[in-house]
């Protein structure tokens, strides 16, 4: 995934996987502490190396030791709905697990940006602000009508495609609902396809994880026996 602000990397490991790669790093690193709080498990190795193990869709549940809690949080198969947009192409669909369950997608017709300028040009701006306002409409009803039936079962929302055009579906009151519901991550995704749709649960569900590696040692000293 990248490098972490504050120091470290972030990887994301699928929930299946989270075991394995917990015990890929004691092999790594020797053996750990763990601490935690509602969102957060923390492993701390024996060489001084740090991985912060954040929950999707916290928080983690009471009871049982803190790697044990993570893993089965991680692992339930829960009811999420998604919602991509981007302008002229939207996607709504709810997932039990990674399996989808309900989805409605389609697309509107916004025309690109022009160069021309005077009173073409603000006719082509207002024909493009209504063509936009009718895809946002669609878009709307459309995630209405997928996610509204499952909304008493829905544990979270979570919206994708582009930041600018879901906030401006956001801002429909007919979605406060669903708005309500909202989780992160915000899925970065290309044009909302049925086919991407059905591949987002590798965003959504997956364990984001910062690794801090350990401080290097101090070079030997040549002259030291």
């Amino acid at each position: 995934m990248g490098p972490a602000r504050g120091g470290g990397r972030w990887v994301a490991v699928a929930p299946g996987r989270l075991n394995k790669w917990i015990d890929g790093f004691a092999d790594r690193h020797g053996t750990f502490e763990a601490s935690g709080d509602e969102s957060v498990v923390r492993l701390r190795a024996m060489d001084g190396a740090l991985a912060e193990i954040h929950a999707p869709f916290p928080p983690l549940p009471q009871g049982a030791p803190y790697v044990s809690r993570m893993v089965a949080h991680a692992q339930r198969e829960r009811r999420v709905g998604v919602v991509l947009v981007r302008l002229g192409g939207y996607a709504a669909g709810v997932f039990q697990g990674s399996e989808l369950v309900a989805s409605k997608v389609g697309s509107r017709l916004v025309q690109g940006r022009t160069a021309a300028g005077g009173w073409s040009q603000q006719r082509y701006a207002r024909r493009r602000a209504l063509q936009a306002s009718q895809a946002f409409e669609a878009a709307a009803e459309t995630a209405l009508r997928v996610l509204t039936p499952h909304l008493d079962g829905l544990e979270a929302v979570v919206f994708g495609g582009d930041r600018k055009a879901a906030d401006a579906l956001k801002s429909d009151r007919r979605l406060a609902p669903l708005v309500a519901l909202e989780a992160e991550p915000f899925l970065v995704v290309p044009d909302p396809k049925l086919a991407v749709l059905r591949q987002t649960p590798e965003q959504f569900r997956a364990v984001r994880i910062r690794i801090v590696d350990p401080e290097p040692g101090p070079e030997p000293d040549p002259a030291d026996p």
